[in-house]
């Protein structure tokens, strides 16, 4: 499943974000590469332990655990913690496929990634180029979004960062490892829970919600690793 999650963050937030990394320090974004993707990658980013990455990836999980529509379709256990890239012109991310297991070389974070996240941080027309092409069963999707919206997709996806021909892409980067390991389940479960919303708006009395409702949460209590 691919989603499209809007209005992550607000404008003050992003003007925040912003005014941080225009006055950060960048460093080669292969700190933080495997050996696959250190071939393939070519871009700047903050250093993970950095006071800007600690503190603006601190306000991103604060704005995750404010959002429903996050933890309906993640069902997190846990997030890693955020980091942050920039793509000038000629800079790109060929394709690659995330690493399984990623622990934090500050933190005490060590997590199974079975979700990949991107958060847009600057205006898409400030720049050419710079999209996230991921590849699912319905061929290769093209991911450019406004600033403060954000991209969840499954880590096991084949993905990549189209080359950058004008301005500069700002974004955020993160994993999930989710209570729910199975991405079909994890999708099923999701669009159960939209239904119930959508119903609950509709005809909130229907006696149909308990039982829906009932079913979701069984279904989450047998697949779930809390």
């Amino acid at each position: 499943m691919l989603l499209h999650i809007p209005n992550l963050l607000d404008a003050q937030e992003l003007a925040h974000f912003q005014d941080a990394m225009a006055k950060a320090r960048w460093v080669d974004g292969n700190a933080t590469s495997g050996h696959q993707s250190a071939r393939a990658k070519f871009n700047e980013q903050l250093p993970e332990d950095g006071a800007e990455a600690r503190e603006l990836g601190e306000r991103i999980l604060q704005a995750l655990a404010r959002s429903p529509l996050f933890f309906s379709a993640a069902l997190p256990k846990q997030v890693f913690p955020p980091l942050f890239n920039r793509y000038g012109v000629g800079m790109t991310f060929a394709n690659h496929i995330d690493t399984a297991i990623r622990t934090h070389p500050v933190q005490t974070v060590r997590i199974r990634t079975d979700l990949s996240a991107t958060l847009f941080l600057v205006d898409p027309e400030s720049y050419d180029g710079g999209e996230l092409l991921v590849e699912d069963t319905y061929g290769v999707q093209s991911v450019k979004l406004p600033a403060g919206d954000m991209v969840l997709y499954p880590a096991t996806s084949l993905h990549r960062v189209a080359p950058i021909t004008r301005g500069e892409r700002v974004a955020s980067f993160f994993w999930i490892q989710s209570m729910i390991r199975d991405d079909a389940q994890r999708t099923l479960l999701f669009d159960l829970d939209m239904a119930i919303v959508k119903m609950t708006q509709a005809v909130p009395d229907d006696a149909a919600l308990v039982s829906l409702t009932g079913v979701y949460h069984n279904l989450l209590r047998m697949w779930a690793e809390p």
